[in-house]
């Protein structure tokens, strides 16, 4: 496996995971608290959306001219892993709380027992169902989105999807085992680490897309990675040291 196939799996699949241990939260409010059937259902029913997004939309995506294709997506990933980055570094920093899945389980929890219980066609509980559907889907057009920007731009598709479908598998399999809210994954570090790839990657293809050639070719990402990383890094112990400095806390 090249170093560009390597860090695209590697960032699919973490991306992938995050996004996955979301919508298990969801998941796991609606069929505890209403009913295990039709949240099930709303998982399918989701996957099967999705699952058809990229059916219709990935051979457009292959059919676009490679260097347009890395430019339009080189500038796309820059956008997603920005926020995501910036987010992550608020929390590494301490300037933004960090990301509780289990707060967001009892809150989708106190949320699903007060709502009504509405039965329609062979859905037994529509609120289960409509919010395991909305929290795959929402959830996983990010998903779908990366998978098929990377792989498309790398004219490896398949290595993206199963990327995102061992990714999905993974999260799925600890899910059923635990019952619960995946609490003790480092969700924020991923998203950490997720947002660097996404940056990196942006800012490689962006610029190949312009007409840009890196020295040493696909080897050169490695170095973006790690430039990315230790930038991100820095601001991470600035705005640490400036928030310490407001607070009137010193180290």
């Amino acid at each position: 496996m090249t170093v560009s196939a390597g860090a695209l799996f590697l960032a699919v699949f973490l991306a992938c995971a995050v996004e996955a241990v979301e919508a298990l939260t969801i998941v796991l409010a609606a069929g505890t608290s209403r009913d295990w059937r039709s949240a099930i259902g709303g998982v399918i029913a989701g996957v099967a959306l999705l699952a058809a997004l990229v059916a219709v939309l990935g051979p457009a995506v292959a059919a676009i001219p490679l260097q347009w294709l890395r430019l339009v997506v080189g500038g796309l990933l820059l956008i997603f892993g920005l926020q995501w980055l910036r987010k992550a570094v608020l929390r590494a920093s301490g300037l933004k709380s960090l990301h509780d899945e289990n707060a967001i389980y009892v809150r989708e929890m106190a949320a699903a027992n007060s709502a009504t219980a509405v039965r329609r066609g062979m859905v037994t509980d529509w609120y289960a169902f409509t919010l395991s559907f909305k929290g795959v889907v929402l959830e996983g057009l990010e998903v779908v989105f990366i998978a098929l920007t990377f792989g498309a731009n790398q004219h490896n598709v398949a290595l993206a999807a199963l990327a995102a479908a061992s990714a999905a598998v993974v999260v799925a399999m600890v899910g059923i085992a635990v019952r619960a809210p995946l609490t003790r994954v480092p969700e924020n570090t991923m998203k950490f680490v997720v947002g660097v790839m996404l940056t990196s990657f942006g800012i490689f293809w962006g610029a190949e897309g312009a007409g840009a050639r890196w020295p040493g070719a696909d080897a050169a990402l490695v170095v973006v990675v790690a430039t990315v990383a230790l930038f991100s890094l820095v601001l991470v112990a600035v705005l640490r040291r400036v928030g310490r400095q407001a607070t009137g806390v010193t180290s």
